[in-house]
């Protein structure tokens, strides 16, 4: 199967590359021009990005970009309720893989802090994204479960997490997998980004994107509410 064979929604776009690396490049050159397009138009840019190891090698690219990063704020989608120095921090992973040489320059806003418990971190987290500016570019990835950000099947935060009209900015969710605490931004505030991308690999996730296609239960397949017009998909095999 190919990226070709899908059935897309109206309105949503999708590009096949070789391989990973071309698809981290292409990636990166397509964010980049976004966000410069955006401080040309009003002055910054706001870039909020999901975590995990697939987005190591476009962090990369991206840092490398020309870009006047001193006005770009950047932001994750979802994080681990972990310290930054913990392996699993996706704030960790920004900060050793995009966040350096000019890219440094970048205001960074993190959902993580030190409270007592994770209801408390989310609560704090909304609170402090309510100084996020409006999204320019988001980047999401998916699970082989269609997860998107920390929006996993089951979990119990689940069903408000996806109200599309909902007014909080993030949640506390509990994945399958460990570390099983989660932050994420709600379904309300990514899909308010004016640039939404999705960005795949491999033939499992090809599956399991044909598979929420086909069918509407977005608390089945949480990806499902973002399969919408304006939405580009990267996929590579």
């Amino acid at each position: 199967m190919a990226i070709s064979d899908l059935k897309l929604p109206q309105g949503v776009s999708a590009r096949e590359f070789k391989n990973p690396a071309q698809l981290a490049e292409g990636l990166a050159l397509g964010v980049a021009k976004q966000l410069r397009e955006a401080i040309d138009a009003q002055g910054t840019a706001t870039l909020v990005v999901s975590g995990g190891r697939s987005p190591v090698a476009f962090f990369q690219h991206l840092a490398k970009q020309a870009l006047d990063w001193s006005n770009v704020v950047v932001s994750l989608a979802d994080e681990r309720w972990v310290p930054i120095e913990h392996a699993d921090s996706n704030a960790g992973l920004l900060k050793k893989y995009l966040l350096q040489g000019p890219a440094a320059k970048a205001q960074f806003l993190s959902l993580y802090s030190a409270t007592a418990n994770l209801e408390q971190a989310a609560e704090q987290a909304d609170r402090l994204l309510a100084e996020l500016p409006a999204i320019d570019v988001l980047v999401l990835g998916m699970g082989d479960d269609g997860h998107t950000a920390s929006l996993f099947p089951n979990s119990p935060n689940l069903a408000d997490a996806l109200k599309a009209d909902g007014t909080r900015r993030c949640y506390p969710m509990l994945a399958p997998t460990v570390p099983h605490q989660r932050l994420t931004m709600s379904r309300a505030l990514l899909a308010s980004a004016k640039h939404k991308v999705l960005s795949i690999s491999g033939q499992s996730k090809l599956t399991t994107l044909n598979t929420a296609l086909a069918g509407d239960d977005v608390a089945a397949l949480p990806i499902r509410a973002f399969l919408q017009p304006t939405l580009e998909i990267y996929w590579c095999p």
